[in-house]
């Protein structure tokens, strides 16, 4: 016979597929926020950078997520999007942890120069030419 309208069929505690492994939501590591604290605006090109000199026991505290984006960017400058993709992670995620990291001093970001702050082509060609009328 089959479940009534009101029964489980299976165990509710098991919701996910064997193979899917443990599933951590993603709220869960930004801990329900949609931003950091300082409410730092990150491009997807915007460079992290792993500030000198961490403290071994700072790191001991930090969750797993900021852990791998703080190694990740010890071996070079890595953008948003790059750690997004390296860790399998939403960007919306990553943002965040990466705004938790800049509070506590632990990574900084470059931000690109924005197109419109660009100096325009024809400007840098004048300036070239000039150069060599000298």
């Amino acid at each position: 016979m089959g479940a009534s309208a009101g029964e489980y069929r299976e165990d509710p505690a098991h919701w996910f597929d064997d193979e899917a492994g443990p599933v951590v939501r993603p709220y869960a590591m930004t801990r329900g926020r949609t931003s950091s604290a300082g409410r730092l605006r990150l491009d997807l090109i915007a460079l992290v950078v792993a500030e000198p000199g961490e403290d071994p026991e700072w790191e001991q505290t930090l969750s797993p997520e900021h852990a791998d984006i703080l190694g990740l960017c010890r071996t070079r400058p890595q953008s948003v999007a790059e750690l997004a993709a390296e860790l399998d992670l939403p960007v919306g995620v990553v943002r965040v942890l990466i705004g938790d990291l800049v509070d506590d001093r632990l990574v900084h970001v470059t931000r690109p120069v924005p197109p419109a702050e660009l100096p325009d082509e024809s400007i840098l060609r004048e300036v070239i030419d000039g150069l060599r009328a000298l």
